[in-house]
């Protein structure tokens, strides 16, 4: 796998919010959105891959420096307005529709935007928004995380976040033991769990009816892992229900950190269904 140069760039929202976004590559574009508690980094061994023959931008969303963390309340219509100014930066910049792809929480905003406006969208690829974790039964998780972020108490932020992922206590316990004595690094990890904070208020503002998404006319794929913990499998098959045409695909050995533990799967199935798309 070959090395790619990168450059970042700012983008600037119809709200005034300044985008930090990461572009590497050349072709056809490609814009790829991070979940909860990423950044520029999080798609960086997936971007990789399709640098060969794409452009990739990876914005870092508001929230995650170094990106603006605006004040107030977030939703997703605030984050629709960012990833619209990013996909008509990479649309002017190629001069052609761009491919849109999110992963976790990304994906619901991929999903939003390609509801909200298509019109620069070649295609929508989406690896597992987690689309039972919004509405008011987030609130009360949302006031105990931000409680626990206001006294930087690392553990119970952990907790309250646990609860709304559903992660299953024996992967949390793996998680924890692989870790060892290791530390995060704790700038690293402050920057995170305000992007969290964000996160979890425009969840709390969002809803959990999947056929909302049936409006979403681009091509698209529907991506997971075969041994994602519930009720994330059955979310996705919702969701490929749902959407007019979508492809499903669901790897076999793989959970929800796909795009960490084999990269190469992501971008195969990726670059296939940029192909297929685009003929």
């Amino acid at each position: 796998m070959n090395s790619y140069d990168s450059h970042d760039d700012d983008i600037t929202s119809a709200d005034g919010t300044r985008l930090v976004v990461r572009r590497v590559g050349a072709g056809d574009p490609v814009v790829l959105v991070h979940g909860s508690g990423g950044g520029l980094h999080s798609w960086a061994t997936v971007a990789d891959r399709l640098a060969g023959d794409h452009e990739v931008w990876m914005p870092a969303r508001r929230g995650y420096g170094p990106s603006d963390v605006p004040p107030g309340v977030k939703s997703f219509k605030d984050e629709v307005g960012d990833l619209t100014a990013v996909i008509d930066a990479a649309r002017k910049r190629s001069g052609g529709p761009v491919h849109l792809a999110g992963a976790s929480y990304g994906a619901t905003l991929a999903l939003h935007t390609a509801a909200a406006d298509p019109r620069d969208l070649r295609s929508l690829a989406v690896f597992e928004p987690p689309l039972f974790a919004a509405g008011p039964e987030i609130g009360p998780k949302l006031d105990r995380y931000r409680a626990a972020f206001e006294r930087n108490d690392a553990g119970a932020m952990a907790a309250t976040l646990n609860e709304v992922t559903r992660v299953p206590p024996e992967i949390v316990a793996g998680f924890a033991a692989a870790a060892g004595d290791r530390k995060p690094d704790p700038v690293e990890a402050r920057r995170a769990a305000i992007g969290w904070l964000h996160d979890l208020e425009a969840l709390a503002g969002d809803g959990t009816d999947v056929a909302r998404w049936s409006s979403i006319a681009v091509p698209t794929l529907v991506m997971g892992g075969a041994d994602t913990w519930q009720p994330m499998p059955t979310t996705m098959s919702a969701l490929a229900a749902t959407i007019p045409g979508a492809r499903r695909v669901a790897w076999p050995g793989q959970s929800h950190f796909v795009t960490m533990t084999a990269p190469a799967l992501v971008a195969d199935a990726l670059r296939r269904f940029f192909a297929e798309v685009s003929r």
